[in-house]
């Protein structure tokens, strides 16, 4: 028989764009030799401008959704978004606790590209007590990263970033990778930290404008990466490489922001035979 490709099993919020959210998980995932499976903890009414409105599945659904494909299908990692509520949070804790040899991604999505909010102070509370103590990787951006640290406000101009990694590694997470989109600095910069200290940091030439969907992309490949058996700097580095080709190969479906090419490599230029 055909070898199995490796299950990651995604905790998300729908997007009908197929931006961001559980569709750019599973377009990622299938793109990188992995087989996604799907636990829908909200449906959203957004497009590719930004987010008008959630709704949060009851937290007995989403557990039951998780409960059932756990029991029947082999997982090697969980990738978790957009979670929808205290609840749920409590809820998906809870299970992936029953699994401590699974690798945990994590993409604390607490707002849309837009601004829109996606997150409490009490989902963000659940979070840092519930989730990320559990967390193989935790993939925010500046601004998450700051409010996920720091209780208080922080100046955000020259924020200490190893500062806020070492907060958050020190409830228990393993690793931390900083995003440098929200920077002004000419190269985007993302920085893994581990507990004894930086563990890589990434240049890469930042591309105008701003994409809907690509945190999701990058912390998708990396729960890709390590579904294939990756360690952990490695599913770093191939997800960096992998995303930044779909944001250079990003298409404009709407009137917002361009969308990634999580199938880049389809296209025929870029299959086999088609180099020029």
């Amino acid at each position: 028989m055909t070898p199995t490709p490796p299950a990651v099993l995604v905790f998300a919020a729908t997007d009908p764009s197929g931006g961001a959210g559980l569709q750019a998980d599973v377009l990622t995932l299938a793109s990188m030799g992995c087989h996604p499976l799907s636990v829908v903890t909200a449906i959203t009414v957004q497009d590719t401008t930004g987010v008008e409105d959630v709704m949060p599945l009851d937290a007995e659904w989403v557990a039951d959704q998780a409960r059932c494909i756990l029991e029947d299908v082999p997982v090697a990692v969980f990738k978790l978004g957009v979670l929808g509520s205290v609840e749920s949070i409590a809820a998906i804790a809870e299970i992936v606790s029953d699994y401590p040899e699974i690798p945990l991604v994590l993409d604390p999505i607490l707002a849309s590209g837009r601004g829109d909010e996606l997150a409490s102070e009490d989902m963000l509370s659940a979070l840092r007590d519930l989730i990320i103590p559990q967390a193989t990787i935790v993939t925010p951006n500046i601004l998450e990263i700051l409010r996920i640290a720091y209780d208080e406000n922080v100046e955000e101009d020259n924020p200490d970033l190893a500062e806020a990694a070492r907060r958050i590694l020190e409830t228990g997470c393993e690793y931390v990778l900083i995003t440098g989109t929200h920077s002004n600095s000419t190269q985007v910069i993302n920085t893994l930290y581990g507990r004894e200290g930086v563990v890589r940091s990434d240049g890469w030439e930042r591309l105008a404008g701003s994409y809907h969907g690509s945190g999701c992309t990058l912390s998708s490949a990396i729960a890709a990466g390590l579904a294939q058996g990756l360690d952990i700097a490695e599913a770093v580095a191939e997800a960096q490489e992998y995303t930044w080709q779909t944001l250079k190969d990003g298409f404009r479906l709407g009137m917002g922001q361009p969308i990634p090419d999580r199938l880049f490599w389809a296209k025929e230029e870029n299959l086999p035979g088609n180099a020029h």
